[in-house]
């Protein structure tokens, strides 16, 4: 009897589990998702993994319609913050001051509320909460007003300009819906832009007209929703291992100390859970030689170290000691070293120092002595030297042609002192200035010290601008590498962001597009400390919870996974809104590929794979699959059939 009632009750229990597990499968493929940029930019709402995309800003209109300002990415000076279903974005343009709210209210809608707080007397034609919409979306569309009685009250083409007052804006086409109604009726000016190629709807809501008084709030509440076609179409990837291109090492990481309390966990945490691959350090240049007369190597022996060097020699013997090589870079220059007083910050728009050139001789004797300095007394090879995005001036400021005189003048000291040393070219701040690059390209006297050419991945994304990295490093025929790796340079400001599905996905999808467009021989992250953290609480951003990883963490852990020394290979997908890269290598008969869906679950079929892969491990990390594995998936006669997970990235790895 005791028996019969135990055996019942766990058949209770699993029933219940197994009810539980399939309400929550529900309401997770059911609910919406709102995606918000950390300066308050709507770009969309998610629903069942489809992004329903459009972009909303707050945008301040003055000089008769001839001067606007918007809120944008690195344009102001933002906070950012989520609490449950509502984020929350506080920023500024001028002296008028938002504090904007977004609710996820289910169903594909979200609750828009807009404070404005003027903090001094303003004069302008309208404060407007603006809408872009993509218009080969809803073409073709048609349109009407909410609230009014005019003709705008029925349905209208979607290609002529209208302006009305109106309680609310519905877009209708065969694919997708929009809707955006006010608490009170409002101003309404609706333009079609086709400047630049562009085919985009633009909607005008007046939150503001005429200006305001030094203490004048205003509050406005906006409901949107959106709806249309799921793509659930099944996908198909084309790979093609008969061509090989450059070697991916794998994942690799900055370790610039700037933190003494919070970054050792990370580091520590960061470097035994990930196979790290390539390694960048700082060098403290500021304190290692701070007086050109005086001999640092002499200081350094007679236990004059400074601190802040120590610990970042110490770092770099760590990460060498682990086999992983060391791009060596400096940040700020000793006074001695450059013309003017240092610029820690921008002064009159403008980054950093030149380097002073009559002290040629002496500035690459101090960074040579860095370098002997810790071969000597760390037994550590430094691989590559840089100075950080002295294209931009942070804080070095170098012309291209200085950039290339530098590269000819240090390199040749590195090799008259017996140092293996060799130049980074580049090492840009962005992907945007790559003709930066093109003199010591062009330079005969130059190639012979250039190791390899960096740029960081802030900003820059196209692909047109993505391939010129691409195409130096195979003219040149040296490594690629993306030097800092990572989406919002600006993030430190509001880090909350680090940890919403947004951004590590939209993170890790630029991973895979880099690994795809430039193959890359690593991404070092930025950074793999407290900086920039990959991990949650420890007491990193003011939280406190235990250390531990979020989704940025997983996913790189899943491409530190990536087997070394793989080879870029050609694929192809048939399908939007997903990104993908192959990697392999035929004499070993090892292969990967990296799948970003930025859409709804779906079936995938994976063609022209080698006949000797039998099956595939696959791996997956979303907001909440951590890096989970699955299968073995089958493979006959080079064909493979997965299902891909919505918003998730995956990974396959050939056994």
């Amino acid at each position: 009897m005791k028996s019969n009632y135990s055996s019942s009750k766990k058949h209770l229990l699993k029933s219940l589990l197994t009810c539980l597990i399939l309400l929550f499968v529900f309401v997770n493929e059911a609910c919406s998702q709102t995606e918000v940029e950390p300066w308050g930019n709507i770009t969309g709402i998610r629903k069942n993994g489809q992004l329903f995309n459009f972009e909303s800003n707050i945008k301040v209109i003055s000089g008769n319609w001839g001067h606007f300002v918007s809120t944008g990415k690195e344009q102001q000076r933002p906070h950012y913050k989520r609490n449950r279903d509502e984020q929350e974005i506080t920023t500024s343009i001028d002296s008028l001051f938002f504090k904007e709210t977004v609710k996820d209210i289910g169903g594909g809608k979200a609750k828009v509320t807009i404070d404005l707080n003027a903090h001094a007397d303003a004069t302008f034609d309208g404060v407007f909460f603006c809408i872009v919409l993509p218009g080969d979306d809803y073409t073709p569309g048609r349109l009407r007003m909410l609230g009014v009685n005019d003709a705008l009250k029925n349905y209208s083409g979607i290609g002529k300009n209208y302006d009305d007052t109106a309680k609310g804006f519905e877009l209708n086409s065969p694919a997708r819906s929009f809707k955006i109604e006010f608490d009170e009726p409002a101003l309404i000016r609706y333009r079609t832009d086709t400047n630049h190629h562009k085919n985009d709807l633009q909607l005008y809501v007046a939150f503001k007209l005429n200006g305001v008084h030094k203490g004048d709030t205003l509050q406005r509440t906006y409901t949107i929703k959106t709806s249309g076609d799921i793509d659930k179409a099944p996908v198909t990837l084309t790979m093609n291992t008969s061509k090989q291109g450059r070697e991916f090492d794998g994942l690799g990481g900055n370790f610039r100390l700037q933190n003494p309390k919070t970054d050792p966990q990370v580091i520590d945490y960061c470097l035994q859970n990930l196979r790290v691959a390539y390694s960048r350090v700082e060098m403290p240049w500021r304190f290692w030689q701070p007086n050109k007369d005086v001999d640092p190597t002499a200081s350094a022996d007679s236990g004059k170290l400074q601190p802040a060097v120590k610990k970042a020699m110490q770092m770099a013997h760590r990460l060498d000691s682990m086999g992983i090589p060391i791009i060596l870079s400096a940040w700020f220059p000793p006074d001695w070293a450059i013309t003017g007083k240092v610029n820690f910050r921008p002064v009159n728009g403008v980054w950093g120092n030149p380097l002073n050139k009559d002290n040629m001789d002496a500035i690459y004797k101090s960074i040579a002595d860095y370098i002997l300095y810790l071969k000597n007394k760390y037994g550590t090879e430094v691989k590559l030297f840089s100075f950080n995005e002295s294209d931009l001036g942070i804080n070095i400021r170098l012309t291209a042609r200085d950039h290339d005189d530098f590269i000819k003048g240090c390199g040749a000291y590195f090799a008259a002192h017996g140092l293996k040393t060799k130049m980074l070219l580049g090492d840009n701040s962005d992907a945007t200035t790559y003709k930066f690059i093109y003199p010591a390209m062009d330079d005969p006297g130059a190639k012979a010290y250039i190791g390899a050419i960096s740029f960081h991945s802030w900003r820059g994304w196209d692909t047109d601008i993505l391939e010129k990295w691409a195409n130096a490093a195979t003219r040149l025929n040296v490594p690629l590498l993306v030097g800092e790796g990572s989406i919002d340079a600006a993030a430190w400001n509001y880090p909350d962001i680090f940890q919403e599905q947004t951004y590590a996905l939209k993170e890790i999808n630029l991973y895979t597009r880099l690994l795809a467009i430039c193959q890359p021989l690593s991404i070092l992250q930025w950074q793999l400390t407290a900086d920039y953290s990959p991990l949650i609480g420890g007491g990193i951003f003011g939280n406190n919870e235990p250390l531990h990883p979020g989704q940025r963490f997983w996913n790189l852990k899943q491409l530190s996974i990536t087997p070394k020394g793989l080879f870029a290979m050609p694929i192809t997908c048939d399908r939007p809104n997903i990104s993908v890269a192959a990697l392999g290598d035929n004499t070993k008969g090892m292969y990967a590929v990296h799948l970003v869906n930025n859409g709804t679950a779906r079936k995938v079929t994976l063609t022209g794979l080698p006949t000797v892969v039998k099956q595939l491990q696959i791996y997956t990390t979303s907001t909440t699959l951590n890096m989970k594995e699955s299968g073995p998936v089958k493979v006959k006669d080079g064909v493979a059939k997965f299902k891909l997970a919505a918003t998730s990235y995956t990974t396959l790895i050939s056994q």
